[in-house]
């Protein structure tokens, strides 16, 4: 399987510099004043040159509409074109914002039209617009994070994630921490690289009272009816907050968003409700990245994060057109090749019993035997 050999690493490495990516001040680029104005972390390379040893490699990265600083997959896909600009003096990088959904062709033809060596687009949202230039310029390399093609583009590396084995294990880890038998989860948008979280999370959940006898519940999400809770978006705060507060009024004392920037406004949710009890009552989970890192200002409510291995996969990508091993096609991480995993459980680690850590990591082996199968709607 494509990116073998980063795999194992590759969620070490993002937490190191996704806190680059996500800082109140990018150590190599600030944002752009719109999103037509491309930032670059270095200078940039011709963008004509052929991808090869010595030779200047131009990587362009067109974002989501929640921002380079969302916290989530653009932070980390962005901190993984500057890994790659970091390892190797030959290669340069820049980006273009999306603000809106509209801004998706114009952007990936900007940077067709500058000659990038490979442009990298993040989104499920943009796989229709990346599959159209892909198609349209097949001599261009493409990288797409969060979506895959059936069948697989020869010029498009596909980055997917399977998050629903990482996100059993977090609804298994909630489960086991509940003190008032309710957890709760909700989405930005109802898109599969999004629901593919919370199925794993409610099957994590399930399989823990199967196996102790509990009826912990599930409030947002049902994998089974694939109706749930959503905010509409991956910026409004304030949405993540209110719906936040809802779960917490209901019972819920564990949150797991799946919205990007809108989870800060569920942190401060959970911050708020803790303040007014006077103890640390409602806890939560991060996604995609760890939070203690991009969100350390509510690490002390994180038990841990779902994550994925966007930096190292983005990585690879630039890299390996920089040194003339692109190979298209789709890429699936898992449990077994380290693409997902479970964050350091940091200030909970002393909090959460020995014998639950033994139990998440029984879990994590028969998900990587098959003995444990993980039911989703969203296949990765």
């Amino acid at each position: 399987m494509k990116h073998s050999a980063w795999a194992t690493a590759a969620l070490a490495v993002s937490a190191t510099v996704v806190l680059a990516a996500c800082g109140s001040s990018h150590s190599s680029a600030s944002s752009p004043s719109s999103s037509g104005a491309a930032t670059s972390s270095a200078p940039a390379g011709s963008g004509s040159a052929a991808a090869g040893s010595g030779t200047k490699t131009l990587g362009c990265m067109v974002t989501d509409t929640g921002g380079i600083d969302d916290r989530s997959f653009n932070a980390s896909s962005w901190a993984g074109m500057q890994a790659a600009a970091k390892a190797s003096p030959n290669v340069s990088v820049k980006y273009l914002q999306s603000t809106t959904q509209a801004d998706y062709v114009p952007n990936i033809n900007t940077f067709v039209s500058q000659k990038c060596n490979i442009i990298v687009t993040v989104g499920f949202l943009m796989g229709d617009a990346t599959q159209a230039a892909a198609k349209a310029h097949p001599s261009q390399k493409f990288a797409i994070v969060d979506f895959a093609y059936s069948p697989a583009l020869p010029n498009v590396d596909a980055l997917l994630f399977d998050t629903a084995q990482d996100g059993f294990q977090g609804g298994y880890l909630a489960a086991g921490m509940t003190k008032t038998g309710k957890v709760a989860t909700f989405g930005g948008q109802k898109l599969p690289t999004v629901t593919i979280y919370m199925d794993g999370f409610y099957d994590g959940v399930q399989y823990y009272n199967a196996k102790h006898g509990t009826h912990v519940q599930v409030l947002g999400w049902d994998e089974k009816t694939q109706n749930g809770s959503f905010t509409g978006d991956f910026t409004n705060q304030t949405k993540g907050q209110s719906v936040t507060q809802t779960f917490i009024s209901e019972g819920a004392d564990i949150i797991f968003p799946v919205a990007g920037n809108v989870g800060l406004g569920a942190a401060k949710a959970v911050q708020d409700a803790d303040n007014q009890a006077g103890s640390q009552k409602v806890n939560m989970m991060w996604v995609d990245v760890d939070g203690c890192v991009s969100a350390p200002q509510y690490c002390k409510y994180f038990i841990t994060s779902v994550q994925k291995g966007i930096v190292a996969a983005v990585s690879t990508a630039v890299t390996s057109t920089a040194n003339g091993s692109f190979k298209g096609g789709n890429y699936v991480g898992t449990l077994a090749n380290g693409g997902v995993a479970l964050a350091p459980f940091h200030t909970f680690d002393s909090k959460i019993p020995a014998s639950l850590k033994s139990e998440l990591a029984q879990v994590k082996a028969g998900i990587v035997n098959g003995s444990i199968k993980v039911a989703t709607k969203s296949p990765a």
